[in-house]
């Protein structure tokens, strides 16, 4: 992944705070100096933070799991829903649904209420109902979209969050804290970055600073995917290498083993056997005679 230059986040604006009479104090170790009632954020460690973030981000879905972008301000919405598209991220846009996270079973519900509502709307009995039914069907439909369509392939909790502004999106966050969800976030100087795992101190309300970081975490979520598709190949191709040798194996032996395994038996073909095991090539017992049964004789239990 290429790393974050100064001088694009300077481009972007991301150095730029809020008002030095707004700020929270736990920004103090992000903040670089205060100009004109506005406080200026260290850029430097901005991209250490971001390659902590993007590097944390591409385990996560090498792994296989999903990570949920939430971003609902206005200027946030369609830069995250253009670049988390491309990578088939989950991500809300719109109202957070309140519970989404520790209600999620109810959310799966609503969503599979959208599938039934499509099969119906495909099938032949959606036109033998009336036409105000059917408005009122697409009016449900069209709303469950626009509320729940970017997460109908969640079919679990994420394994991670990434929020665009923390004070705006409390609920989210609270919610992953409950749920020990791992949380990512571009925390400004009114936000405390002690509320997420993987803070980003960065410019929240600027549409380039929310472009520039969401494409570095996109970029890193492409490079994990990337890497675990090499590794299934990489395993398919061993597990068909292992397969076809231990096939040749079974029918392919060594001559010397051929021989070595055939003079084995030889020999124990011609192994001597103890005379009281062999059937009559041993001593034999004279005509006439037989082995007393019971007590040894002259044992004390002999009748005379």
């Amino acid at each position: 992944m290429a790393r974050t230059t100064f001088e694009e986040l300077l481009d972007a604006g991301s150095h730029f705070g809020h008002l030095k009479r707004k700020w929270n104090p736990n920004m103090a170790p992000y903040i670089f100096m205060e100009r004109n009632g506005i406080h200026i954020i260290d850029l430097y460690k901005t991209i250490a933070k971001i390659d902590e973030a993007a590097a944390a981000m591409k385990q996560i879905t090498k792994s296989g799991k999903k990570v949920l972008f939430v971003a609902t301000k206005k200027q946030a919405k369609e830069i995250v829903a253009d670049h988390v598209k491309v990578v088939g991220m989950p991500y809300v846009t719109e109202r957070w649904p309140g519970g989404m996270l520790t209600n999620f079973a109810t959310i799966r519900k609503a969503v599979r209420k959208m599938s039934s509502i499509d099969k119906l709307m495909v099938g032949t009995a959606f036109t033998s109902i009336s036409k105000r039914e059917r408005l009122q069907i697409a009016r449900e439909r069209a709303k469950l979209e626009k509320n729940l369509g970017s997460i109908a392939d969640l079919s679990r909790l994420p394994a991670a969050l990434f929020v665009v502004d923390i004070v705006k999106e409390h609920i989210a966050i609270a919610e992953a804290r409950k749920l020990n969800i791992p949380t990512f976030a571009i925390v400004d100087t009114n936000s405390d970055p002690n509320l997420v795992d993987f803070p980003i101190p960065a410019n929240d309300d600027a549409s380039k600073s929310i472009s520039l970081i969401i494409s570095k975490m996109v970029q890193a979520i492409e490079e994990g995917l990337m890497e675990r598709k090499i590794d299934r190949d990489k395993r398919d191709e061993d597990r068909e290498d292992g397969t076809s040798g231990r096939a040749d194996g079974d029918f392919d032996l060594d001559d010397d083993d051929d021989e070595s395994s055939v003079a084995r038996t030889e020999r124990l073909r011609t192994k001597p056997t103890p005379a009281g095991e062999a059937g009559g090539e041993g001593r034999r017992s004279k005509p006439g005679t037989r082995k007393p049964l019971g007590k040894k004789p002259g044992g004390p239990g002999l009748r005379k």
